[in-house]
């Protein structure tokens, strides 16, 4: 008699086992490649939101130094909440605390991660754009500091 195989039809474990893995894998690249676009948005706001704290900080803390006196260089703020003043070394309407607030107060002054330019600690005498807008009400004389590239439909304002 002749020794027949049979030829029965279908995967066998390790190939199911293998097919499984590749799936797995195009899965995980898949959402990676999908999603950093909103954590990275997160994550510059959150930079943001820290950066707008820290310069009212700092010009609360000129204050409190300083008898409650606000910085000379903030005199000129706008007190309008529609067109606030932007904090950089020149352009239409800006205000420049750099010379007032670092390094006494501030380490550095905050740039905004998009859109912001450095400026050098020790110097204050670049030119730069923070990337941030700062305006005073008229009635309370508290100050506000803005994040205007604020992604993801994000509203960053600080009062203080």
């Amino acid at each position: 008699m002749k020794n027949i195989k049979s030829q029965e039809q279908g995967f066998t474990l390790i190939e199911l086992l293998v097919v499984i893995g590749i799936l797995a894998i195009l899965l995980a690249i898949t959402l990676i490649a999908i999603n950093p676009t909103k954590h990275f948005q997160d994550s510059r706001n959150a930079q943001r939101q820290s950066d707008v704290v820290a310069i009212l900080d700092g010009i609360y803390e000129y204050e409190a130094a300083n008898s409650g006196t606000t910085p000379a260089t903030l005199a000129s703020v706008s007190t309008n909440s529609g067109t606030p003043s932007p904090i950089a070394s020149s352009g239409s309407g800006f205000v420049n605390p750099c010379a007032d607030l670092v390094p006494t107060y501030l380490a550095d002054l905050p740039k905004d991660p998009s859109t912001g330019t450095r400026v050098a600690a020790t110097t204050c005498g670049g030119a730069y754009s923070s990337g941030y807008t700062i305006y005073k009400s008229a009635t309370s004389n508290r100050f506000t500091v803005t994040a205007p590239a604020a992604e993801n439909s994000v509203s960053i304002s600080v009062t203080r």
